[in-house]
């Protein structure tokens, strides 16, 4: 069983435990009579008090969520199917969780109630907002979440965050090295997707080093993967006198490009690229960020 704890949280290292066990027992994650692990070996492998595990264990069996078996340690308990003491299905069970722990923070269930109208009064979203300071990576990101998964998107800059008409009926959208950011500008009950970038490994993988003799066209309109390819270039031992770099927002670009025996551009640049280029196009969003933009426009898009 894996845990993320953390220490410094202000919430309490128990509830955390509490909640991660419970989480796990609802995901199936944790079967039916599986042992979980002793209290002494949960609080070294965590460096955590074994009282804080004895407390979490305790609050798990009161509620019914695991058994204390003498002589041979705590198990997952038996669930009915149909019902069980928290309601009558693992929804209502999660949802009981959740109100018990806002309860265990001190909010007042007149609170939640209110919270959770708010939340789900909120129109569904009908396309994903792209919030990015660098203007020109926004324009990239726009276009492969929309070539990916289909839906519209829009991209704005943090300073445009406190447009309501902009934000109206959109799925907030950032990349993770500005989710901060983006958080900070956007109103604060705000859901932020965040996307991770492709890495390095994931975009070469399959592919094979260029000759020696190779001519390399390197065309993009964003400054950074111009500078970010080249240097991956170098660095693989092709020669930077068989490299051309080409700012796609200057005049004159695509001249020559056909000659070249390969042309690496980004993603939005590589549908302008004359006809005929060998081309490789380098996505900036991971596939694992598309699958999730996709798991979510079927979930709550309208």
């Amino acid at each position: 069983m894996r845990l993320w704890l953390s220490k410094s949280s202000e919430v309490p290292v128990r509830t955390q435990l509490e909640a991660q066990i419970i989480l796990g027992i609802l995901s199936n994650d944790l079967k039916a009579d599986e042992r979980l692990p002793s209290t002494r070996e949960l609080a070294r492998r965590y460096k955590i008090h074994s009282n804080t595990v004895s407390a979490a264990y305790r609050q798990l069996a009161t509620k019914g969520w695991v058994d204390y078996r003498k002589g041979s340690g705590v198990y997952v308990r038996e669930r009915s199917s149909g019902q069980s003491h928290d309601g009558n299905s693992p929804l209502d069970r999660l949802i009981s969780f959740f109100l018990n722990i806002g309860l265990d923070k001190g909010h007042t269930l007149r609170e939640m109630q209110l919270r959770l109208r708010h939340w789900l009064s909120l129109p569904p979203p009908d396309h994903f907002l792209i919030v990015e300071p660098d203007a020109e990576l926004r324009r990239i990101v726009v276009h492969e979440v929309e070539e990916a998964t289909g839906a519209r998107a829009v991209g704005i800059g943090p300073d445009e965050c406190s447009n309501t008409a902009l934000l109206s009926a959109a799925a907030p959208v950032a990349m993770f090295g500005q989710a901060e950011l983006a958080r900070s500008a956007l109103p604060r009950d705000t859901y932020l997707i965040t996307l991770r970038s492709r890495s390095i490994p994931e975009s070469l993988r399959g592919e094979k080093m260029p000759g020696d003799d190779a001519l390399i066209a390197i065309v993009s309109c964003w400054p950074a993967f111009l500078s970010w390819a080249r240097t991956m270039l170098v660095a693989a031992g092709l020669d930077p006198n068989a490299l051309s770099v080409r700012d796609s927002r200057q005049e004159g670009w695509e001249k020559g490009l056909r000659s070249m025996s390969i042309v690496i551009s980004d993603s939005l640049t590589a549908s302008h690229l004359p006809r005929g280029c060998a081309s490789k196009v380098f996505s900036v969003v991971s596939d694992s960020s598309i699958v999730e933009l996709r798991a979510y426009m079927d979930e709550f898009f309208k």
